[in-house]
């Protein structure tokens, strides 16, 4: 990213600094952020709710704690973002769906939502979603299309779309995403921010996704220092999941190791089974370049996988299925037309395809664990393509129907639960950015931290960002 020109463009890390030394205080920095989200809603619609009273009342009662010099935790005055998919207390959480009513007493916080809460973070307001989260990218029949900052004729990506926009364009330094299927991934990596996916079960879940053991929640954020900060926060115990791992090392401790002596396999294209367009490509081998530079040892080898896609369709479209299987044929017309076709596929699997995709994602779990033992990590592109046009599912032309088309690299790794990052390393022709990800062992979330922070310290991560319109 460049240089910051105003309080909306500092990092996490950096607001603390500043209410640390005075300089400025969190009442500053909320109101910077809730004027960039007044100067880029119009544009990029990446807000289905923004609570400027509640946000600068607990700014207010942040400041006071700095003045006394007690901050509550380690986001105390942090203006924040929530995907709409995640409780948050006092606010609708409306998932996208025309299905959901406003109605009820919204009266509890997601885990990760409550972690940020209980560590002093200011809550701005909450991000847009597909339907129910359910594609790669983010338009939905209740709060429409999610434009991407450097471009706005096209997608942010998604599902967690709202989420990159903003923190891309200043409007809050950090947010919470989920990811199914590389939902934090890819709007991270069309929106030239970092995105990381933890371990499953690192960041508790509640309620439990319709769509298992697939989805995770991480952090949304402007590089991979501030993601570390957040995983910290908002890792651990919550008995509300009963998947979580337990009690969690920090991640902030091990940040600045570097990557020397890491044994590292690059993969451009899964073995030829991919195709990545050059731009991609080119900006993915300079990271790959980077890393070698900074005392990694690099090796061109893929892993010995299959396109997992049909047993991932057959678990994601079960969890759709699912999902609606309350609904009656009035609501369901309502849906996303997408998601509707998903859902009556999922419908008609059996318990026993259901069961044979069970078994496919366990060999690919097997088979990535056997990689790993010869490598630390394993880097990809995020993607094969940069942001297409805004309010399609796929890109014209392309010959995909699904946004499982043109997301090989990230579904895999869902489906292993494999920790993952995306670190902006380029952008294409036309300025658009481009993502190289990072993939570990399972558990092995600070190694993947670990490099990708030594990609933001050396350089390699900085790319131009979003200009900011005019006003703000």
């Amino acid at each position: 990213m460049d240089s910051p020109d105003s309080l909306a463009d500092l990092t996490a890390r950096q607001l603390l600094a500043g209410y640390d030394k005075g300089t400025f205080s969190p009442v500053d920095a909320t109101r910077a952020a809730l004027e960039r989200i007044e100067v880029v809603q119009p544009l990029v619609n990446a807000f289905v709710r923004v609570d400027a009273e509640q946000a600068l009342a607990q700014a207010e009662i942040s400041a006071e704690r700095w003045r006394r010099k007690e901050p509550q935790g380690l986001l105390d005055g942090v203006p924040v973002t929530v995907k709409d998919l995640l409780l948050q207390r006092g606010a609708p959480t409306l998932r996208g769906s025309r299905t959901t009513s406003t109605q009820g007493s919204w009266d509890e916080d997601a885990p990760s939502v409550a972690r940020m809460r209980a560590h002093g973070a200011v809550f701005l307001g909450k991000t847009t979603t597909p339907e129910f989260g359910w594609k790669g990218v983010t338009d939905s029949p209740r709060h429409g299309v999610t434009r991407n900052p450097y471009d706005t004729g096209r997608t942010a990506g998604g599902s967690s779309g709202g989420s990159a926009a903003a923190v891309a364009f200043g409007a809050g330094p950090l947010s919470i995403g989920t990811d199914g299927g590389g939902s934090v991934r890819i709007p991270a990596s069309f929106c030239g921010i970092f995105g990381l996916k933890p371990t499953y079960g690192r960041v508790p879940l509640y309620p439990s996704s319709p769509f298992g053991t697939l989805a995770h929640a991480g952090p949304m954020t402007r590089d991979a220092a501030d993601a570390a900060l957040l995983l910290d926060v908002i890792s651990g115990e919550d008995w509300r999941d009963w998947s979580h791992l337990g009690p969690a090392d920090s991640v902030r401790d091990t940040l600045r190791e570097g990557v020397k002596g890491l044994r590292i396999a690059y993969s451009p294209s899964f073995g030829g089974q991919v195709a990545v367009r050059p731009a991609v490509a080119s900006a993915v081998r300079r990271a790959v370049g980077a890393l070698a530079d900074l005392g990694a040892y690099i090796e061109e080898s893929d892993p010995d996988i299959a396109d997992p896609v049909e047993a991932f369709h057959t678990l994601w479209f079960s969890g759709a299925a699912r999902l609606v299987q309350h609904l009656g044929k009035e609501q369901r017309e309502s849906l996303d037309p997408g998601l509707r076709e998903i859902c009556g596929i999922g419908a008609r699997y059996s318990a026993l395809e259901y069961l044979a995709a069970v078994d496919t994602r366990m060999a690919l779990g097997r088979s990535m664990g056997r990689f790993h033992s010869s490598y630390d990590l394993l880097v990809t592109p995020t993607l094969p393509i940069t942001a297409f046009e805004a309010g399609v599912e796929a890109p014209a032309r392309s010959g995909h129907h699904r946004w499982t088309g043109w997301t090989p690299f990230t579904y895999p790794f869902n489906l292993t639960q494999q920790p993952a990052a995306t670190v902006p390393c380029g952008v294409d022709e036309d300025g658009l950015p481009v993502g190289v990800q990072l993939i570990g062992a399972r558990h092995a979330d600070a190694l993947v931290l670990r490099a990708a922070h030594a990609l933001y310290e050396s350089g390699a991560a900085r790319i131009p960002g979003p200009t900011p319109p005019a006003g703000s």
